[in-house]
């Protein structure tokens, strides 16, 4: 008999509806994705902070993350993919209009969302996302995940003192694959990407690579383009020291790209 892994308790998904009295009257929904082996745990206070704004937010688990490393690795992009259009299509049903943001691979899959629905997005918002990666070993993954199970993690790449992200200890390979298998396919649809993007960059990530911004910068559809540097934080910058910044942005960015 098998049993289903315990959610933790960080990991569990934050939805709140809608108040257009602090909207001027439209009901405004926002996704946010959480990232590769990561959890809504690194979003929850960006998404409580818009919510507090009065907008809708949904911040969904994707599927085997908030688990275990092992549970992950019998999911794929398509499951994630279908959390996040899941999530999308709730806020689009209750909602005048929609913004989606997203952290690393949540950054891809809301791009991807955008790319899929270039007409139902207002805009997008997105954190450090990765669509590529220099990295040598990734081209032996389709070997490698069938020798081993998982490599040493990514998660945690805070600068902040004292700050540690819920996110598993292990990269499940299998996962790993499947994710940068649906990278080229997502940069060469990025053209179809035509929402306005506010992008926010650490100046130091050690899990994102330089090879991402340009590829997105240069191919994306949106002529409406603004690119934030964050100097004081690394990776997982929705909990680190550029996280007030990135809430207070993305508050004003979404009331501009959804004004009536």
């Amino acid at each position: 008999m098998t049993t289903t892994p315990a959610v933790l308790s960080t990991a569990q998904p934050l939805s709140a509806p809608a108040r257009p009295e602090l909207t001027g009257g439209r009901r405004v929904g926002v996704l946010l994705s959480h990232g590769f082996t990561g959890s809504p745990g690194s979003m929850r206070a960006w998404g409580e902070h818009l919510a507090e704004k009065g907008y809708a937010v949904e911040v969904p688990r994707l599927p085997g993350h908030g688990t275990t490393w092992r549970d992950m690795n019998t999911t794929t992009w398509s499951d994630w993919y279908a959390e996040v259009s899941r999530a999308f299509e709730k806020l689009a049903a209750e909602n005048d209009t929609v913004v989606v943001g997203g952290l690393s691979m949540g950054g891809a899959l809301v791009l991807r969302l955008a790319a899929d629905h270039p007409d139902r997005i207002a805009g997008i918002v997105v954190v450090n996302p990765a669509v590529a990666t220099k990295r040598w070993d990734v081209r032996l993954l389709p070997v490698l995940k069938h020798l081993l199970g998982a490599m040493p993690g990514i998660g945690s790449d805070i600068k902040k003192d004292g700050v540690i992200e819920d996110a598993y200890k292990h990269t499940p390979l299998k996962a790993a694959h499947s994710m940068m298998s649906a990278w080229p396919v997502l940069v060469a649809d990025l053209g179809n990407v035509k929402a306005p993007v506010l992008y926010f960059r650490s100046t130091v990530d050690h899990v994102v690579d330089e090879l991402s911004e340009p590829l997105i910068l240069d191919r994306i559809g949106s002529t409406d383009v603004t690119v934030r540097r964050l100097e004081n934080s690394f990776h997982v910058a929705t909990v680190d020291n550029d996280a007030q910044r990135i809430f207070e942005e993305s508050v004003a960015f979404v009331a501009r790209v959804t004004e009536g």
